[in-house]
């Protein structure tokens, strides 16, 4: 009898260790709401939130909106009816989610802003991101480099392009290169022949290469029949490869008509190609795994009552509060230093380039 009480003992031991790190690693579902899987970037994104959450034990719920707003809107209110723990969202316009946002305060849920600052809501609890006004600062020295501007040469011509005007990163871009470029501008050793300038005029909607390529070949066609265009400001690879096929179309890209110096963003493998292959000038590496693992220790943080690290408590005022951020360090990427940034980093595989 005392040995079948310690064989059950022993048994009942060992199925309790066997439950008990599936339970501890039960720690609830995280919602991660996306914008799209139309850019690399956004996909890499998610694929790195899931992989960093999952390995601390969460499930999560990712889903792309296909840049939908009333879709993205629809995702997350589902997050909250299903009272999942914590919402790390990216907004494709953050304007349009502080009705949901109020849902999920009331409901205990934490909102974590990943890259794009969420706007007019009270109930965003923290921010994850890059440093959005040194970014546009990057863009604008690779242009200033390419160009040879702090050797004083020139004029050349430029011509500007913004982000999404309903992403607030949009402005933080276009403010940080103007830092550097518009004393160029107000100096004449840059001439924007459009006259297009700021972000009422140069925006580029949901971050569309078509709409970019549109206005591209807008610019060309109006002013640059007899003059040619030396620098664009690009915010975002995506854009830089519409621009790059506009210019193409009117033969850039040959001896007598070099391609201008043209700088991006998010270092996507087809722009990173075209840097290689001397078209694109530079773009910039945000190094999307970094992101996640801040994101997640804001989850763990906030799920165990405590405070997540930030090192910016001033700058990211979303028009009802200054929201508490960690602000990661972009990288300018160009011919000179694309293989170290990106391939002995581990980001990408040589092969991809090949």
């Amino acid at each position: 009898m005392m040995h079948l009480k310690t064989v059950a003992v022993a048994a009942a031991l060992g199925l309790a260790a066997l439950a008990g790190p599936t339970q501890a690693q039960d720690k609830g579902t995280i919602g991660i709401a996306m914008p799209t899987k139309s850019s690399a970037r956004w996909i890499a994104d998610g694929d790195n939130i899931v992989r960093v959450l999952q390995a601390k034990g969460y499930k999560t719920d990712l889903q792309y909106a296909d840049n939908d707003i009333p879709n993205q809107l629809a995702q997350i209110e589902n997050m909250i009816t299903k009272q999942e723990k914590v919402l790390v969202i990216a907004a494709i316009d953050g304007t349009t989610l502080s009705n949901a946002l109020q849902r999920a305060a009331d409901a205990g849920i934490k909102v974590i802003s990943y890259d794009r600052l969420i706007r007019g809501s009270a109930n965003v609890d923290y921010y994850a991101t890059f440093d959005n006004f040194q970014v546009g600062v990057l863009q604008a020295n690779s242009i200033e480099k390419g160009l040879g501007l702090k050797e004083g040469k020139g004029p050349f011509n430029i011509e500007l392009f913004g982000g999404s005007p309903d992403d607030n990163n949009a402005f933080f871009f276009y403010d940080g290169a103007m830092s550097v470029l518009k004393p160029y501008i107000d100096s004449g050793k840059l001439v924007v022949q459009s006259k297009q300038v700021g972000m009422d005029k140069v925006s580029t909607l949901r971050w569309e290469a078509s709409v970019a390529q549109a206005r591209m070949e807008n610019l060309l066609s109006a002013f640059y029949t007899s003059k040619h265009v030396d620098a664009v400001l690009s915010p975002y690879d995506g854009l830089s490869i519409g621009i790059i096929a506009a210019l193409r179309g009117v033969g850039y890209g040959s001896k007598e008509a070099p391609m201008p110096v043209i700088s991006g963003q998010d270092a996507e493998v087809p722009s990173v190609k075209s840097i290689v292959s001397h078209e694109q000038y530079s773009t910039i590496f945000k190094d999307t795994r970094d992101l996640a693992k801040v994101a997640a220790e804001m989850v763990d943080a906030v799920l165990s009552g405590g405070k997540p690290e930030v090192n910016d408590t001033k700058t990211y005022n979303n028009g009802l509060k200054v929201v508490p951020s960690y602000l990661l360090k972009p990288v300018a990427v160009d011919l000179d230093n694309w293989k170290a940034a990106l391939i002995d980093t581990g980001y990408y595989k040589a092969e991809q380039f090949r």
